[in-house]
């Protein structure tokens, strides 16, 4: 974006964080400024979930919570607010009703907005949504790699004959081609699964993995370089279900497995992943109806600082 300084949030001193229409950080609408570079854009749908449903109201919950978001961000020395023009990009619409209508819509809107700023971070919704995403982000930076941040892999086939749901993006966009199959990798799996097989689809699925045990044994500086060392310099895409979290740090979550990540393990790695060349991201999964005190749309608004702040300092 060229031209004026970018519009940052409200100020807090002249109106109160809790008044007033809750857009991300309170930073401005799309609508309200001439030019964006990184635009936060929700999308309020859950028809492919499994198990607990109420992620669609995931984007609002996550909005409340980034009210006490400020615009210094001294983890990354950055104010990413002032380095680029970052604002909120509403929501997309997407029919409850027809999922692969839905998935059309999803990456219909994402490829527009795509054409209008450099970079879009997405609030969810279910894991879904991630196929139309790299869909529209493959438009425009061909085969990206991708690093999934989650309890479960989203390598799975179909469910119930359906092959497009929460458990199954990863697949898709692996057999479409949207993935660079050299670089893309899984961090924070846990928990059972259906058989050995899983773990073997998912290799021929161009995924490796960071387990929880692994992150927990070795830490985050470790668990850094082998991420680093995978991704390389590759357009990088992140997806980030919230429920790798521990769901004693984000109870609101449709499909929660014990032995998760700490807020502040995640935030560490997404930290330390900052100068790489990250083209998009999504966090998703964050169902309010099971959240308690905002404990996980806390954590998820403070993880969506951090990538866009990651995408701001970068340039």
């Amino acid at each position: 974006m060229s031209g004026s300084a970018p519009r940052g949030p409200v100020d807090a001193s002249l109106t109160p964080r809790y008044a007033g229409i809750a857009t991300f950080a309170k930073l401005p609408r799309i609508e309200e400024v001439p030019a964006a570079d990184i635009a936060i854009v929700g999308v309020p749908f859950d028809s492919g979930v499994s198990f607990r449903p109420g992620a669609r109201f995931g984007p609002a919950h996550v909005r409340e919570a980034s009210r006490l978001l400020r615009p210094y961000n001294p983890a990354q020395d950055a104010s990413p607010f002032a380095l680029k023009q970052v604002v909120d990009a509403g929501d997309i619409v997407a029919n409850p009703f027809n999922l692969a209508e839905a998935v059309e819509q999803v990456e219909a809107a994402a490829t527009e907005l795509g054409e209008r700023v450099d970079r879009i971070v997405t609030i969810g919704g279910d894991h879904t949504i991630a196929l139309p995403l790299l869909r529209a982000v493959n438009k425009k930076h061909g085969p990206v790699a991708v690093l999934h941040f989650d309890a479960h892999l989203d390598t799975w086939d179909t469910y119930f004959g359906a092959p497009m749901t929460h458990g199954t993006p990863f697949r898709r966009a692996s057999e479409e081609g949207l993935i660079d199959m050299t670089a893309s990798m899984h961090g924070g799996i846990r928990g059972p699964l259906y058989g050995k097989g899983d773990l073997e689809d998912d290799v021929k699925l161009g995924f490796q993995i960071v387990t929880t045990e692994y992150i927990e044994e070795h830490g985050v500086p470790a668990t850094l370089e082998r991420i680093r060392n995978r991704v390389g310099d590759r357009p990088l895409y992140i997806s980030i279900d919230i429920d790798v979290l521990d769901p004693a740090h984000a109870p609101g979550t449709g499909t929660p497995e014990a032995g998760g990540l700490t807020s502040r393990e995640l935030l560490r790695i997404i930290r330390g992943l900052a100068d790489l060349d990250i083209v998009g991201a999504d966090v998703v999964e964050v169902a309010p109806a099971y959240d308690h005190a905002q404990i996980t749309a806390v954590a998820a608004s403070h993880v969506v600082y951090e990538l866009v702040t990651a995408m701001a300092a970068r340039g």
